[in-house]
């Protein structure tokens, strides 16, 4: 059997080539079925929508510089990528709703209410209301032909370091040539040279059975994909979070949890090892995660939803039906 652990960027590209062809105005008759056809009562999407958008009051836009509408929302002004993923769901709404794109790695939460990739984890982050976004690099789940028993008994780690990343500066520090640890930069950086390593792809690093996940700007970009693989997913409590609602993830549960000075890695390494039966329960907790983002039909109509209510509580003429 072949496993393909990267999406062909080709075929994403191709997509998005088709959707720009396909009259929008098409895709706007067909927004009131696709709602009323589907359970939107259901736990799940509801739990989701007003996870993903947490306004409860309406907040127009007036104002907000960087308001545009549908209509005038164009690929000239924006990375491609976050254009098509914008894109894709805007085009089921009149031309004339207004939004505030804000696009690429989020730190902060906005003045107004914005469409984003990334937020801060907490309570008062209302004004990110989080798309999924720059898809093809973040949402990449796989088949891992590896079972756990069978992966080496240490903690790899790969990745960018760079002044903006000093968690990874510091774990670097106290981790590059430890016994149980497999880490190392792979970019070009002008710290210390005997911290570089070669480069690992996916099917390298399912070779181990912990596999670091480090938020770097926002979030760790490889945290999908470890989830959905039979190694466990090693992580500090995630202070960002995307689409994939981080911020609800269980430390122990659907991740190894180590403090933020990296203190207790080496203990909770040693435990998982002396406790199979626990780093599987971990594994299987993360599958049941990453299963929830598995129905296409599903994202759509959540998506759909999220932007409903975006456009709703931003003061936009919503006459959608629903």
């Amino acid at each position: 059997m072949i496993y393909r652990f990267k999406k062909i960027k080709a075929f994403y590209y191709a997509k998005a080539l088709f959707m720009m062809l396909y009259p929008f105005s098409l895709k706007r008759r067909r927004l009131k079925k696709i709602i009323t056809d589907s359970d939107t009562r259901d736990t799940e999407v509801q739990f989701r929508v007003n996870y993903y958008n947490k306004l409860t009051k309406r907040h127009p836009l007036e104002g907000s510089k960087k308001t545009v509408a549908i209509g005038k929302f164009k690929l000239k002004d924006y990375s491609s990528a976050y254009y098509f993923d914008t894109l894709e769901y805007l085009r089921y709404f009149p031309k004339n709703y207004q939004f505030n794109p804000l696009f690429g790695d989020i730190t902060f939460v906005p003045d107004a209410p914005s469409i984003v990739k990334s937020r801060p984890v907490g309570d008062n982050n209302q004004n990110s209301v989080l798309l999924n976004l720059d898809k093809y690099r973040h949402f990449n789940f796989i088949n891992d032909p590896i079972k756990y028993e069978d992966k080496k008994d240490i903690l790899v780690w790969r990745g960018h370091v760079s002044k903006l990343k000093q968690n990874r500066i510091d774990f670097l520090e106290k981790f590059h040539d430890h016994p149980l640890c497999d880490a190392g930069y792979t970019n070009n950086w002008d710290g210390n040279p005997d911290w570089k390593k070669g480069w690992l792809t996916i099917k390298d690093q399912l070779k181990y059975k912990f596999i670091l996940c480090l938020e770097g700007v926002d979030v760790a970009t490889n945290l999908k994909w470890v989830m959905s693989s039979n190694s466990v997913a090693v992580s500090t409590i995630p202070k960002f979070e995307t689409w994939y609602m981080e911020g609800t993830l269980k430390p122990d549960y659907h991740y190894i949890s180590i403090a933020d000075d990296f203190s207790d890695l080496e203990d909770k390494i040693n435990f998982y090892l002396n406790h199979p039966d626990k780093a599987k329960a971990i594994i299987a907790n993360a599958h049941n995660h990453v299963n929830r983002f598995r129905d296409k039909k599903r994202e759509r109509l959540i998506s759909l939803l999220v932007l409903s209510k975006y456009f709703e509580m931003t003061s936009n003429d919503t006459k959608n039906g629903f």
